[in-house]
């Protein structure tokens, strides 16, 4: 079943709430609108202002309703064709009302980052969440007993990649009749990168370890692909590759004297390589039991017109042997998948002219306090003139940001004055949504129909 009434009685509840939760003329767009009457998401959507009206200030970020709808669902459907789980990762957007329409598209769960996010999710219902790092603060490790212990109905798996770390997961979960032992997922690393296990071998030591505790339960193994994609490039689908399938080898070796051990989950999957993610993790071992597959893409909700456009299936060169167009169905050995989902861009930026100081540049009033920039710079798309006419965004180009202010390159012939708005498209969502409090949703008339409210 999909859908809202898919939805956990809480999690409906919350987005209900948010709904009709004030927006403020303190939340960064809003100032004009809010300081005449109250404000809320549901106020919006029955009024239906224009972006381009008198209501709201500039620069804002706007997310496109057709975009979001068609990614939830084209990520679903992969999922589902692929027989593989989906737990979006949170940390992208730490939007409620986003993530309620991932859970409502048959979302198996939640991944977070931090314990701090796991709070937020457990705070808007959420009853499933895949903690996709290591858990080694104390206080932390006690809430989450304490949240497990009082509600049989959440349930929350964490990563270890260490004998130590097992030993602080076990002292925070002490034994007692109301106690549930925590499930685990051994993370595999390689030497030079973040968390994980650096060897197979270091990993299945973990795994017996946490076998053996009676505070824990072995409930699979997990990595991260993405950190070893580079450029996207054939060598760095191959280090992917390679590593995915060593993920997969670590799945084979996990202990089996116990009955759960047919139901280990096998986590990987950002929103970059996905496609080999399935493709490896799916992949029978004869004898064995197939894993369950569970995928943490998160960015995949909004896309974007950088990082990730250049690197999911159908953006990047496909790579004989490594990567290439999805095969028929799956046969002895050979791995499970489905069509490439296919994303369009959910993200834009609108901004205004500020200035143009010289014949070759223009200064447009949006900075590193609105957009990202860790993976590239904004991108411009088109030029909305006062007039409401556009202009193509031919020639122009983002070369440098400030906290409030981006350096715009463009011809000399270019018309683009002080008082037009520029479209920005940007590159790496994750770390655009933390910089605002409340994204308007607007519709192909850029009439604004909902509101979002993030959580960092």
């Amino acid at each position: 079943m999909t859908g809202s009434d898919a939805l956990p009685p809480a999690v409906a509840a919350a987005v209900a709430a948010l709904r009709q939760r004030p927006i403020s003329v303190t939340d960064k767009g809003f100032g004009c609108l809010a300081a005449g009457r109250p404000l809320t998401a549901a106020r919006l959507a029955a009024d239906r202002p224009s972006l381009f009206g008198p209501d709201f200030v500039l620069p804002l970020m706007v997310l496109r309703e057709s975009a979001l709808r068609r990614n939830i669902e084209a990520m679903a459907a992969y999922c589902a064709a692929a027989g593989v789980l989906l737990a979006p990762h949170g940390k992208t957007t730490m939007a409620p009302q986003l993530i309620a329409r991932q859970l409502a598209a048959g979302a198996w769960g939640v991944s977070a980052a931090t314990i701090a996010q796991v709070q937020v999710l457990r705070a808007v219902g959420v009853p499933r969440v895949l903690l996709a790092n290591e858990l080694a603060d104390r206080p932390g490790i006690e809430w989450l007993a304490r949240e497990l212990a009082a509600d049989p109905g959440f349930s929350c798996y964490v990563f270890v990649d260490s004998l130590a770390g097992v030993r602080l997961l076990e002292d925070g979960f002490p034994p007692g009749p109301a106690a549930r032992p925590l499930p685990v997922l051994v993370e595999l690393g390689r030497p030079g990168g973040r968390t994980g296990c650096r060897s197979i071998a270091d990993a299945v030591q973990v795994a017996q370890a946490a076998a053996a505790s009676g505070q824990l339960r072995l409930a699979g193994a997990a990595g991260f692909e993405g950190t070893f994609g580079g450029d996207g490039g054939p060598a760095a689908l191959e280090t992917v590759a390679r590593f995915c399938r060593d993920l997969r080898t670590l799945a084979d070796l996990l202990p089996r004297d116990r009955e759960a051990a047919d139901g280990y989950l096998l986590s990987a999957g950002g929103s970059a390589y996905f496609d080999l993610v399935v493709r490896e993790l799916t992949v029978a071992s004869p004898g064995r039991p197939d894993p369950t597959v569970v995928l943490r893409s998160g960015a995949y909700i909004t896309h974007d017109h950088g990082f990730y456009a250049g690197r999911v299936p159908g953006g990047r060169p496909t790579v004989p042997g490594v990567s290439g167009p999805p095969p028929g169905p799956a046969g002895a050995g050979e791995p499970r998948t489905g069509a490439w989902p296919a994303l369009a861009p959910a993200i834009e930026l609108w901004a205004p002219v500020l200035s143009r100081p010289e014949p070759e540049r223009a200064i447009v009033g949006a900075g590193r306090r609105d957009v990202s920039f860790d993976q590239g710079w904004p991108v411009p798309l088109r030029v909305r003139r006062p007039d409401g006419s556009t202009l193509a965004a031919t020639g122009l180009q983002v070369t440098g940001l400030d906290d409030q202010h981006a350096y715009l390159n463009l011809p000399g012939h270019s018309p683009v004055c002080a008082g037009d708005l520029v479209c920005l498209g940007i590159s790496h969502p994750c770390t655009t949504f933390d910089k605002w409090r409340v994204v308007p949703v607007v519709d192909e008339e850029y009439r604004v129909i909902d509101a979002v409210h993030t959580f960092f």
